[in-house]
């Protein structure tokens, strides 16, 4: 009777696999990871469990209820999305983005939702007792946004200028390409970057790289896009001569560059030559933890690793379990987990890269295209700020699909859901070509069939 249950169980897994309509690479990639997060957030939190006076159980059983709420969502996305629909809500996502940074940038309380801050950098909006970490959901809108404006521009379809250039000759400029794509692409990707800037400048850049990326894999001329890359180093370059004449002193930008000019030897030196419990000791101690503490984890890791559940610096990083999940999962799995991990983010990018090639619209191909580098491109960039890698300043971006973090995985959760349901028709695509594909050997039935009666 167990048996004839098991073997039941296996045959309706097989089946709804059968009958999967999304690209199944993708799918089961998020599901390892999502299976990942489980186990690591429950080994990696015992500081945690003690900041929240809880449990490692508890926090697991909280994940675990997070991780449900991806999958469900994962599914909903899904089996509910439509490219069109998609397309329809794309384009209000630069004018989502302004709204509820506009929030952020002027800390303003409008009752229901309210500005807030984390570390003294304002993030988050509170709704309703919740927090929501703006910058999570503003790259997807974004992206979102760029892939509508992209397409569009493709088609000559923005209706809005072309009626306002068509009012007035004085306005006849406004039909012209570029200027069409200084207000519905330039603009907007300026905007956003500055906004981010202000609270979060890892944000910013990783935002404002993934724009960048977009326009041109959408076919913008390079020469477009030379002058706003050249437009952001000049303007980069005017706020670090502020910074440097003490005009910008205390903010995130000055944050950024002591992030990136660290000099961790003299930070040590700091540490080992102050007295002990000084001013001096404690911020040397402070600077140091995080980013030495993961590169203790790579080095005690070796290739095997310690064991499920024998870190050690689980107990000495704070945020381990967030920001220096990839060093924490080569401490206890060794390099053969940190390979794992990595062939599955590449495994992402090559076969993402397949679905937006056989998308049968320009629409579809670019928002692939766009959450493909959102969820390699964060999970590259975590896993250089673990090992630390020179010029990467060391600021906090989760792993996807893997780190603790709820606002972090519900928003990746629908990357997956969006990428799965547009995955439909490409897979449809794959499906047909592999059906017409010649094999690599032809055998001839008459040749075959001499062979035989000889």
């Amino acid at each position: 009777m167990k048996k004839e249950k098991d073997s039941s169980r296996i045959a309706n897994v097989w089946n709804f696999m059968d009958r999967f309509r999304g690209d199944k690479v993708i799918l089961l990639i998020a599901l390892f990871l999502m299976l990942i997060s489980v186990i690591s957030v429950f080994s990696s939190t015992p500081l945690l469990a003690l900041e929240l006076h809880s449990d490692r159980v508890s926090i697991m059983m909280s994940q675990l209820k997070v991780v449900a709420i991806g999958a469900v969502l994962l599914f909903l996305f899904y089996w509910l999305g439509r490219s069109e629909w998609y397309r329809k809500i794309s384009m209000l996502g630069f004018a989502v983005s302004f709204a509820i940074l506009v929030v952020l940038v002027f800390k303003l309380n409008l009752g229901f939702v309210k500005a807030g801050s984390i570390n003294g950098a304002w993030r988050i909006l509170v709704v309703m007792g919740k927090q929501i970490h703006v910058y999570e959901f503003v790259k997807v809108f974004m992206i979102l946004y760029l892939a509508w404006a992209l397409d569009t521009y493709k088609q000559g379809a923005f209706v809005w200028v072309n009626r306002i250039a068509a009012k007035s000759d004085k306005l006849a400029f406004l039909t012209k390409p570029f200027a069409q794509k200084l207000i519905y692409i330039y603009i907007p990707i300026a905007a956003v970057t500055l906004m981010v800037m202000i609270g979060s400048n890892s944000s910013a850049f990783f935002i404002g790289f993934i724009m960048v990326a977009m326009i041109l894999i959408g076919g913008i001329d390079l020469k477009d896009v030379a002058v706003v890359v050249a437009a952001l180093l000049v303007g980069l370059g005017i706020m670090f001569g502020t910074y440097r004449l003490g005009w910008l002193e205390g903010s995130r930008f000055g944050t950024l560059v002591g992030r990136i000019t660290q000099d961790d030897a003299a930070v040590m030196n700091t540490l080992l030559t102050s007295q002990k419990g000084s001013k001096e000791y404690n911020e040397a101690r402070d600077e140091l933890k995080q980013p030495i503490g993961a590169l203790l984890a790579i080095q005690e890791g070796g290739l095997l690793g310690k064991g499920i559940g024998n870190s050690t610096q689980k107990y000495a990083v704070p945020v381990i379990f967030g920001d220096y999940m990839f060093s924490f999962i080569i401490e206890e799995t060794g390099l053969w987990g940190a390979a794992i991990l990595i062939l599955l983010y590449f495994s992402l990018l090559a076969r993402g890269t397949m679905v937006a090639k056989e998308c049968d619209n320009y629409y579809d191909k670019i928002v692939v295209s766009g959450l493909i580098i959102l969820v390699t491109g964060q999970a590259f960039m975590h896993m250089a700020v673990n090992v630390h890698l020179p010029l990467v300043p060391q600021t906090g971006q989760t792993l996807p699909l893997v780190s603790h973090g709820t606002n972090a995985f519900i928003v990746f959760s629908i990357v997956f859901g969006i990428l799965l349901s547009i995955s439909k028709d490409a897979h449809e695509n794959i499906r047909r070509r592999e059906d017409e594909a010649e094999p690599i050997i032809a055998h001839r039935d008459d040749h075959w069939t001499q062979n035989t009666t000889a």
